[in-house]
């Protein structure tokens, strides 16, 4: 995420200290305890809430693989091929590490197709380019080496942004979106989900304080009018830092009543996931009882560094709380990476794990300044052509 916009985004911590005013207007928030009876378009799979329970999303998983076993002509009961799972995380103009990398290792000739791919925050964003494979990399290249903060973000005064949504306002970030992820990728990505396939976006519901994994490749299969702007809306949220960017609203229903939710970057929960427990559930009981399983292999790409971030922190109120801030991003970050390690242990699957070196010695100066972004997709293309030095494990767990 951007840095100096984290921090003028902790700035909001003294907003209580303003003088009240008139809340912005918003349609009735979806009453407590029915967060998972909303729906957008009516979809039964388009969404899932994992805090509420793992079933859907199993059964999610269990479907799509059904349908691969069909495209790939697998009798049922016999064990596909090795399965390719990525997770593309959050980490606002790193990405730039993860388009790279992606693009370099098209170059490689040793890129896999993914059966899953999931991504939150900028991750959100890489992530249908990453799911469509090396014939949208020029795209990855375009948005995170020519795109300029004009093309992300209108900011505004320090005073507006506390008395608004959020301290810059994204509209630019929601017509690049949109212009990229044209009718053409959506159906793409629709046949993708097709072919047993899956795509999935996190976001996290403010309203109900719970996390979002929108089922996007089963909204772009299902043919509905409205699937693109949801899809577009979906990436937005997923990269709307709270405080920093204006959130997103979405219309939803409830019984036939119209209600809105309110909508943030998926990494106010998590800034990497994979797969839940439940999904794995047959595999640990065929290891359990020594058979064969098929071979999975997890690649994680941390748009971030994993080495300490030093910085002399200033004895200010806003300073400490940015400081606070990006500190906790950090951990979050961590602590992902390490929780999809030990399922990966447990789930005898083949951990790959990529970030920011501290060999990369760019000086970060604004936010998405090609000056810095250029390099570092250069940094992950370049190590990802000659073939990438995948960690087998977290350096910390090492």
């Amino acid at each position: 995420m951007p840095k100096d916009i984290t921090r003028r985004a902790a700035l909001l911590l003294g907003a209580a200290s303003l003088p009240a005013c008139a809340a912005l207007e918003r349609g009735a928030a979806v009453p407590r305890g029915q967060t998972s009876r909303a729906t957008v378009l009516g979809l039964p799979n388009e969404r899932f809430f994992p805090a509420q329970g793992s079933g859907p999303i199993a059964a999610e998983f269990m479907a799509a693989m059904e349908r691969r076993h069909r495209t790939l002509g697998v009798a049922p009961g016999q064990m596909l091929p090795a399965l390719d799972l990525l997770a593309v995380s959050g980490g606002g103009d790193d990405g730039a590490f993860g388009a790279g990398l992606l693009n370099g290792w098209s170059q490689s000739g040793t890129r896999p197709e993914f059966a899953l791919v999931t991504g939150v925050s900028t991750g959100g964003l890489i992530a249908p380019f990453a799911f469509l494979g090396p014939d949208y990399d020029a795209g990855l290249r375009r948005v995170y080496t020519q795109s300029t903060l004009a093309d992300i973000l209108i900011q505004r005064s320090l005073l507006s942004g506390v008395l608004a949504d959020g301290m810059a306002d994204t509209t630019p970030l929601f017509r690049t979106i949109s212009r990229e992820l044209d009718a053409t990728m959506i159906a793409r990505i629709g046949e993708g989900y097709r072919q047993g396939r899956l795509l999935l976006i996190g976001t996290t519901n403010l309203d109900a304080q719970v996390p979002v994994i929108w089922n996007v490749g089963a909204i772009a299969a299902s043919g509905h009018p409205d699937a693109p702007a949801l899809i577009h809306r979906i990436m937005l949220a997923s990269a709307s830092i709270p405080g920093a960017f204006a959130p997103v609203l979405f219309d939803v229903m409830v019984d036939g009543v119209k209600h809105q939710e309110l909508h943030v970057d998926g990494g106010a929960f998590a800034q990497a996931f994979l797969y839940p427990v439940a999904v794995t559930q047959a595999r640990r009981a065929r290891i359990a009882r020594r058979l064969p399983v098929q071979p999975i292999r997890a690649w994680v790409i941390r748009n971030a560094r994993l080495d300490a971030n030093w910085a002399a922190t200033d004895r200010r109120t806003v300073t400490i709380a940015g400081r606070a801030v990006e500190t906790m991003i950090a951990a979050s970050g961590l602590n992902d990476v390490m929780r999809i390690w030990l399922n990966a242990q447990r789930d005898d699957v083949e951990y790959r794990l990529a970030f920011i070196g501290p060999d990369f010695d760019v000086p970060y100066t604004t936010p998405f300044n090609p000056a810095y972004m250029g390099p570092l997709f250069e940094y992950g293309r370049v190590r990802a052509a000659r073939g990438f030095d995948w960690s087998v494990r977290p350096p910390f767990a090492e």
